[in-house]
This record gives structure tokens, C-alpha cells and sequence, in this order.
């Protein structure tokens, strides 16, 4: 049962890997073309960005972790849950924000050519560059490193700590030898979510002028006017994040790391800083809060006033009823699929099933871009047929609504899933018998026992995939209707027409939207606490 549901999810993927045996002498040509000239420049630059990111991303979060995990300081109770608030913050909303600030016509830039009383600053550094967008995805991205490292390091025994100080090793030692490596799968499994972020990015290298891969893939399809190069080159970033998960899964399942039972989490003996070493720990933690959420935000408000009456405020309800009609419904049919797939790997826990939910659950890693040319080939291909053999004329299927509620489908499923598998981990099995001897089994049971006791579930995995579909912004720009705006696009088109102000208030409006979940995480990281 579980493989109707997971097909429906593959068949992008379907799509794009046959498009490797397809094309003819011009996509050969555009291909070879890029290849000389462009596309070694695009892989340099995806390269170099996931590394800086990487590094970044690896400092702030584990950093940070340790510190809220370990050690008593002021503020520190507000930044363990503050912490997670970047993830509110779509990651071009952020650079929109430095970009403003940072630029040459920028205050920052204006304020030091005032003070040093020349007309241009030589050695700023350059925001619109490789290194200002990997800035900008370190500030955005470094709390799924937070959160895994955090956890880790509050479940280790402080049995293994207190062995290493007694063979010798100091705080520092004890960090990098003990901690480190017993909270590797933790870390693995962060970069591998923070290096997917990054290479499905659009919206912030397009806007810095910083060609990925990512965008050569679009600049093959739009500007070149080839599909199939275009699902060519999407091909070889699928592979690429499948190597990423496989990487991901194989350091899981061939380490072991084991704590210690019997004792208390290092939670319950924190060590207080005081003095300048308290200020120190506060300021370590509040920085990449301020980088990845605070000053964004501040400068988007900031422009927001400032230009208040440009606005167009009919449109604007336009803009968002679009947004909130198509998160609704890419959430409600992305929980019915969850359901789905969440009871029948409760009745039947086999190993097909579970090949079936493992496979859905690559949807999240595919960038938008690639999902779109999947869904394409195979929606054009149907639309083909319909005009010939049913006589419809035009583009049935292609560029209205449900192509783009099936490819918020495929991209955000794995989120719903995750959530339901949850819920339906916390129900009893002696609750599936009783009902059994009941007389109730099948979907009948579904209705009747698990449903009510899936409803905070269901609802959580709702508000993370309505989140989730409000920010994206690829497939939403390739897939969307004619002539229908949602705030993602509208803020996309508006910065790159350098509007910024403009596109201050439909990008707060995203991220006081995205603030939902993230303050349901934060809530129940404090009640953990």
C-alpha cells in the first residue's frame, strides 16, 4: 500500500534521470558549450560556498551548543531557545537585508567615508561575492548544526568528561577528544541538511550575482531555451545530494556511540562563568543570533517605515491569499499522504515499505529547481498526449495550480512524515489489539483510534509544511500559474528591481509567518529544559 503514495512522490525523479538518456544534437551543443565556457565556473563556486558554509556553520553551531549545554551565564537560558530563530529567516530575505546594508550607498559604507573623509572605501569587502553569500547561508542555516550538536552533547554521560580530566585532559582537551567525536553523527547529519540548503539556494546567489549550479540549471532552461539540458545538468546535482545522503546514512549506521547508563546528563552540573569570562560566553552565543536574525530583521523594518506608502496594499491581499491558499492546500494533501504512509509502515513494517518511506523522504534534499524540470517532462508529455488523442487544446496540466501543490508535494512530504512517524511511534501497540478484538481494523481503525490521538501531530506536520511552502521560491518562480504573485515571488522580483523597500513588508510578512514553528520548537526545547 505504501508504494501507490511513494510513486506518486518519485515520479520527478523519474523524470529527471530519464532525461539522461534523452536529447538530441542541440542539447549536446548547449551542453559542450557550457561546459567549456560556464559550467566549471558554477562548480567552483558551489564548491567554495558549501566549504566556507560548512566551516561556518560547524563554529557558531557546535560552539554555541556547548556552551548552552555546559555552562551557566547570563542570558543563557533566553539564547538557548533564541538560537533556533534564523530558521524564521528565509535565507534571501537575509540577503536583501545585508545587501542594503553593506553596499556601497549603504549606511555602514557612507558612515566610514564620512568619518574618513574619502570618496570610496577600497578595501571594504564586497557583499555581492561567493564569500557574502556563504556568510549569509552560515548566519541562515547554522541552527540544524545547533540543534543536532546540542542534543548530543546534552545526552552524553558525565562519566565520560570526568574520566578524561581525571587521565589529564583539560576542558579544552577533554572537548576535542571526548565530545567531538562522540557527537560525530550529530554533526554528519547537520552538514549534510546545511550543504542541501545551500545547494537548492536560488534566491540569494541569483540576487548577488554569484552563478551556482543551481542557477546555471535555470540559465540553461530560460535563457538557453533547453529543457533537456537543463534536466541534464538537474541530473547531476540529484546525484550529487543522493551522495550526500548516502555519505549521511553510512556514517550512522557504521559507528557506534554509546553513553553511559546510571548517571545525569552533563545538564545537571553546569559550570558558572562569571565575570569577563560570563560576558565572553553571552557574546559568543548572542552574535550569531544577531548575524542570522536580529540585524536582518532590524534593517527589513527599517526599510518597511520608511516607505510605508509604496506599498500596493490591494495587491499585497492579492499576494498573500494566493501565498496562504496554496501552503493550505500543499499542507493538507501533504498530511493525508503522511497519514498514508505512516499507517501502512504501522501495519505492515516490512522491508519494502520501508524502502518505500526511505525513498519519499529524498524529496526534502532535491532543490526546487530540480523538482520543477522533473514534474515538467513528465506533465508536458501528458499534455501531448491529451491534445492528441482527447483533441484539448493547449496546456492542460502545465502552469496552473495542482502541478504546483504536486511539487510542494514532493519537496515538503518528508517534513509531514516525519512528524506523523512520531505520533504513531507514541501510540501504544496494545491499543491496535484492543481495538482488533473490538471488531475495528483497516482504515476503520485509522479513523477511530489513531486519528484522535494523531491530531497535535497532524497539526504540527500542517504548520511546518505551510511554512515551508510560503518560503519557497524556485519552484513557485518555474511552476506557478500566469499572472499569480505569492509573497516569495513578489519580494524575489521586487529586490532584484532593487525595491528594496518595496519588498521589506512582503518579506516580513514571511518571516513573522515562519516564526510559528520555530517558536513551537522553542517552546518545547524550554519545557526539555
Amino acid at each position: 500500500m505504501a508504494w501507490i503514495p511513494a510513486l506518486i512522490v518519485l515520479v520527478p525523479m523519474f523524470g529527471i534521470v530519464a532525461a539522461l538518456g534523452a536529447g538530441d544534437a542541440d542539447t549536446r551543443a548547449v551542453l559542450a558549450h557550457m561546459l567549456d565556457t560556464v559550467l566549471p565556473e558554477y562548480a567552483l563556486n558551489s564548491l567554495r560556498i558549501s566549504l566556507a558554509v560548512s566551516g561556518g556553520v560547524l563554529a557558531m553551531g557546535v560552539g554555541t551548543a556547548w556552551l548552552v549545554v555546559h555552562y551557566a551565564f547570563p542570558g543563557r537560558r533566553v539564547l538557548e531557545w533564541a538560537l533556533i530563530l534564523p530558521l524564521a529567516m528565509p535565507a534571501y530575505v537575509t540577503a536583501y537585508a545585508y545587501t542594503d546594508f553593506l553596499q556601497f550607498a549603504g549606511p555602514v559604507q557612507s558612515a566610514l567615508r564620512r568619518m574618513l573623509a574619502v570618496d570610496r572605501v577600497t578595501w571594504f569587502p564586497e557583499i555581492r561575492s561567493w564569500y557574502g553569500a556563504a556568510w549569509v547561508f552560515a548566519g541562515a542555516f547554522y541552527p540544524y548544526v545547533y540543534l543536532l550538536a546540542r542534543t548530543a552533547f546534552a545526552e552524553h554521560s558525565q562519566r565520560f568528561f570526568e574520566a578524561a580530566r581525571t587521565l589529564g585532559c583539560t576542558p579544552l582537551q577533554a572537548f576535542f577528544r571526548v565530545a567531538l567525536p562522540l557527537a560525530r553523527p550529530a554533526l554528519v547529519a547537520g552538514i549534510a541538511l546545511v550543504l542541501m540548503e545551500t545547494l537548492a539556494d536560488y534566491g540569494a546567489v541569483v540576487y548577488f550575482g554569484v552563478p551556482t549550479f543551481t542557477t546555471g540549471i535555470y540559465r540553461a532552461w530560460l535563457s538557453m531555451g533547453d529543457r533537456v539540458a537543463a534536466a541534464q545538468l538537474s541530473a547531476c546535482l540529484l546525484f550529487a545530494v543522493l551522495i550526500l545522503l548516502t555519505a549521511e546514512a553510512r556514517s550512522r549506521t557504521r559507528l557506534r556511540y554509546y553513553g553511559a547508563p546510571g548517571r545525569a546528563p552533563t545538564t545537571s552540573r553546569r559550570t558558572t562563568l562569571h565575570g569577563w569570562r560570563g560576558v565572553l560566553a553571552t557574546a559568543g552565543c548572542a552574535l550569531p543570533l544577531i548575524v542570522g536574525f536580529v540585524l536582518p530583521a532590524i534593517i527589513m523594518l527599517r526599510l518597511a517605515v520608511s516607505e510605508l506608502d509604496q506599498v500596493p496594499w490591494p495587491r499585497y491581499g492579492e499576494w498573500v491569499y494566493n501565498t496562504v491558499r496554496l501552503a493550505a492546500m500543499a499542507a493538507a494533501v501533504a498530511c493525508v499522504f503522511a497519514i498514508v504512509l505512516g499507517y501502512a509502515q504501522r501495519l505492515a513494517p516490512g522491508r519494502i515499505t520501508r524502502i518505500a518511506v526511505r525513498l519519499v523522504g529524498v524529496g526534502y534534499a532535491i532543490p526546487g529547481a530540480v523538482i520543477a524540470l522533473g514534474i515538467l517532462t513528465p506533465v508536458l508529455h501528458l499534455d501531448t498526449w491529451m491534445g492528441t488523442v482527447l483533441g484539448a487544446n493547449g496546456l492542460v496540466l502545465a502552469g496552473t495550480s495542482g502541478v504546483l501543490i504536486y511539487a510542494y508535494l514532493v519537496r515538503f512530504l518528508p517534513a509531514a512524515l516525519q512528524s506523523v512517524d512520531a505520533g504513531f511511534a507514541r501510540i501504544a501497540p496494545n491499543l491496535d489489539a484492543s481495538a482488533r478484538s473490538l471488531g475495528v481494523g483497516g482504515w476503520s481503525m485509522l479513523r477511530r483510534v489513531h486519528l484522535p490521538l494523531l491530531r497535535g501531530s497532524v497539526l504540527t506536520a500542517a504548520l511546518l509544511v505551510f511554512v515551508d511552502v510560503m518560503k519557497e521560491l524556485p519552484a513557485t518562480l518555474a511552476l506557478r500559474p500566469f499572472n499569480m504573485d505569492t509573497l516569495a515571488v513578489v519580494t524575489s522580483h521586487l529586490a532584484a528591481d532593487e525595491r528594496l523597500a518595496e519588498a521589506a513588508v512582503p518579506a516580513l510578512t514571511l518571516v513573522l509567518v515562519g516564526l510559528l514553528p520555530v517558536l513551537v520548537l522553542a517552546r518545547a526545547i524550554t519545557r526539555r529544559t
